[in-house]
């Protein structure tokens, strides 16, 4: 079993930045994937940023260039640095990984880019 405990969202302005943190109860070593999903409003849950296991990155179209995802190890933990963001960045942010074939996700945090 993997818990996930995120932190980070909130409300910035259009153009502003914010970092998105996910800190796990076992050491990020074992896990196969972690990355980041969200939610916007009325929408599908949809791929953010995601860490593969052999170091592969990828990140989705309209973050590309605005968004970094990385990992600190030493505090199990993978963070999603979100930079110039748009109103259409606004949803709800999940934390998810993958370890020994099971899925497991954070409780989610809410981020709003508004002015």
């Amino acid at each position: 079993q993997v818990q996930l405990v995120e932190s980070g969202g909130g409300l910035v302005q259009p153009g502003g930045s914010l970092g998105l943190s996910c800190a796990a109860s076992r050491s990020i070593f074992a896990l196969d994937t972690m990355g980041w999903y969200r939610q916007p409003p009325g929408k599908q849950r949809e791929l953010v940023a995601r860490l593969g296991s052999g170091g592969s990155i990828n990140y989705a179209e309209p973050v590309k260039g605005r968004f970094t995802i990385f990992r600190d190890n030493a505090k199990n933990t993978v963070l999603l640095q979100m930079n110039s963001l748009k109103p259409e960045d606004t949803a709800v942010y999940y934390c998810r990984v993958a370890f020994l074939g099971r899925v497991y996700w954070g409780q989610g945090t809410q981020v709003t880019v508004s002015s």
